[in-house]
């Protein structure tokens, strides 16, 4: 007698079950319905909750899943569903509990995993977001073959893995699955240019794959490419304009090619809809710095902080904007973080640098030196500086770009006179040239471009694949026609930060010096600035600055003293291989006679004096480099003598230079 309702009730059921994708409103009233008869049944509320969620009403639905999830610790599917809806919500990090609880009961949740991935990403996590899209590919794996590659990647056996999938790319050499896996692997292991030719290739053969089209936008972002991504990204959105992971990458993509507006109004429409996500907070901080917004951005910071206390990033965020200095209790606070021995070693060296800030400002210099110390012995463990390698390129540079080479060469290349390269060390004043002369009529400012840099990675990249004439060696074997389109090339990838229409734009990446016999083979009328400042100062001021990337010489003071040597020397060179082809401007000459130097400068680039040179302060252009706002006030001598503050500790620094500290003005 009681088999006609129990079998009516799972009937029910299942119907409700088939409903929540295409009809989730009607799956609610299903739900609701089965509800009115079994008040208790955990099936009918699991789908209750599940069709809130889906119908946008996230809040609702954790009203129904969290007592839910209390009673059904072992349903996956059940916590699955409540760490969406806390997502949803946009407490991304109370999420994850019951995400990677509905994984550890269950691993084959691509849905799960995928939740996982996102969030830790927007948390600025890349190798726990990393590792859980690996996870996500492996739950959607069913080739057996595939899947034992899947693990591999996993359990983070890359070489195995990589194993694994070139050898079914070679038996099945369109398997887009296969591609898209091994150029997660690439990833990881940081061949970001191999992962993308990989994707690139996926998405040619699979036009719809839309994870691969994310993997590679996320790769291009990763590169630095950010008008590449915003066009993949762009296209994502049309398939789902409101998935968060896309939009969050899509904003920090397009601050990465100009676009602040745009991207402070997608940051700003995503902390509406998730208030409580702290690194979306930072991301949107550093975005209104960028733009000028000074205020707006401590706020942010400082909202950052308070949904995550031990959040260093952030700490360190507000020291860098070297405005205001902390308060007593601010100071406390970063010190109780600190001493929190859970912390991870990201922040904590965050921490040790904003610390360092906070008591430089106080004038204890041996207590503000310990914490750069720290911070930067712990950045150069995960970012390890060869500096042989720089020494050797820096020989290989010499040998190559000699007198008779130029001679050989003259009149090559493309003739456009729009480029300005700021070249030299970081903090060495190249800011500032930069923003004097975007104060001019003709000069646009963009930021830190990567082509230059981005095209020597591809030359290097194949000569290991080749294992034939190293870079910069190779650049002797291109013929004029190449030397030309390199040019050509380098003008068409810049002209997405070319917002204003100007004659002239900048290029300001400071380690391109290492790149400027190529530099001038390509655009011989160009104009080439060093930016130099004295070494103690430079070093120094590098070595306590926290860099989001690159630079990772400046974590060690004898690595600092080594560059600076390579540079001044490299720099001497090309001053007798192309006389007067560079010019040099000595930071503290700037600072004593602004208005001379300025006068030089403006001469070497072709250019009439303009007043409002002297007034860059006013200049209301987007800067994203760590002197924002420095080149926001009038010039000022406050910094000049600063490292003289440190001497006591800064002998291994002076070792270093060697000769370099006496001469580095010739």
């Amino acid at each position: 007698m009681t088999e006609g309702p129990v079998a009516s009730l799972d009937a029910a059921l299942a119907h409700a079950a088939r409903l929540l994708e295409p009809e989730p409103a009607l799956a609610e009233r299903q739900a609701r319905e089965i509800l009115n008869a079994a008040p208790s049944d955990p099936r009918a509320l699991m789908i209750l909750g599940a069709s809130l969620r889906r119908r946008g009403d996230a809040a609702g639905a954790r009203a129904v899943l969290e007592p839910l999830a209390d009673a059904q610790p072992r349903s996956p599917h059940t916590h699955l569903e409540l760490g969406l809806a806390l997502a949803a919500l946009g407490e991304g990090r109370a999420a994850l509990a019951p995400l990677r609880h509905a994984v550890a009961l269950k691993r084959d949740l691509p849905q799960a995993w995928r939740a996982i991935g996102d969030q830790l990403f927007i948390e600025g996590d890349a190798a726990g977001a990393d590792a859980a899209y690996s996870e996500l590919l492996r739950a959607g794996v069913s080739d057996p073959a595939l899947r034992q590659a899947a693990e591999a990647l996993c359990d983070d056996r890359l070489d195995v893995a990589e194993q694994l999938l070139r050898a079914r790319l070679k038996a099945e050499p369109t398997d887009v699955a296969a591609m898209r896996m091994l150029a997660e692997a690439g990833t990881r292991l940081g061949r970001l240019a191999d992962a993308e030719a990989l994707l690139t290739r996926c998405l040619e053969l699979s036009p719809s794959f839309d994870g691969a089209r994310y993997n590679l936008a996320i790769v291009l972002h990763r590169q630095q490419k950010g008008a590449e991504a915003v066009a993949h990204l762009e296209r994502l959105r049309q398939v789902d304009p409101q998935e968060p992971s896309y939009r969050n990458l899509l904003a920090a993509s397009l601050a990465l090619t100009g676009e602040y507006a745009r991207a402070i109004e997608i940051y700003r429409e995503l902390l509406d809809q998730f208030p409580r996500q702290a690194r979306m907070w930072l991301s949107y901080g550093h975005v209104l710095r960028t733009g000028g917004r000074r205020s707006d951005s401590v706020a942010a910071y400082k909202r950052a902080i308070d949904l995550e206390p031990g959040l260093g990033d952030a700490y360190w965020s507000l020291a860098n904007l070297k405005t205001e200095p902390f308060t007593d209790d601010e100071v406390a606070a970063m010190e109780a973080q600190l001493g929190r021995q859970e912390i991870s070693a990201e922040d904590r060296l965050h921490l040790h640098f904003a610390l360092g800030k906070a008591r430089e400002d106080a004038g204890q210099f041996d207590a503000a030196f310990a914490h750069y110390a720290d911070g930067a012995r712990l950045r150069r463990a995960s970012h390890p500086y060869q500096a042989d390698e720089t020494e050797s390129a820096v020989a290989r540079s010499k040998a190559l770009y000699s007198k008779t080479f130029f001679a050989h060469r003259a009149g090559w290349g493309t003739d456009s006179a729009a480029p300005v390269f700021i070249v030299g060390l970081p903090r060495s004043g190249s800011t500032l040239i930069e923003q004097i002369l975007a104060s001019h009529s003709a000069v646009e400012g963009t930021m830190e471009l990567p082509e230059i840099g981005a095209i020597a990675g591809e030359f290097k990249r194949a000569t290991r694949r080749r294992r034939d004439t190293p870079y910069p060696d190779v650049i002797g074997e291109l013929s004029a026609a190449e030397i030309e389109e390199y040019g050509r090339n380098y003008l068409d990838r810049t002209q997405v930060y070319r917002k204003l229409g100007r004659t002239r734009f900048i290029d300001k990446m400071p380690n391109n010096f290492m790149h400027i016999g190529f530099i001038h083979l390509i655009l011989p009328n160009a104009k080439i600035i060093d930016a130099r400042r004295h070494p103690m100062a430079a070093c120094f001021s590098a070595f306590k600055q926290h860099f989001a990337r690159g630079h990772a010489f400046s974590y060690d003071l004898t690595d600092a003293g080594r560059y600076y040597r390579d540079y001044v020397e490299l720099m001497a060179h090309f001053d007798v291989a192309l006389p007067g082809r560079v010019h040099r401007v000595i930071y503290e000459d700037m600072v004593e006679d602004i208005e001379a130097e300025t006068r030089r400068l403006l001469d070497y680039c072709g250019l009439p004096f303009e007043p409002g040179c002297l007034r860059f302060y006013e200049n209301e252009r987007a800067v994203r480099t760590a002197s924002s706002e420095q080149v926001r006030r009038p010039i000022f001598r406050d910094g000049l003598e600063q490292w003289r503050n440190y001497e006591p500790w800064l002998d291994p620094l002076a070792q270093a230079l060697g000769p370099a500290l006496s001469r580095w003005r010739d």
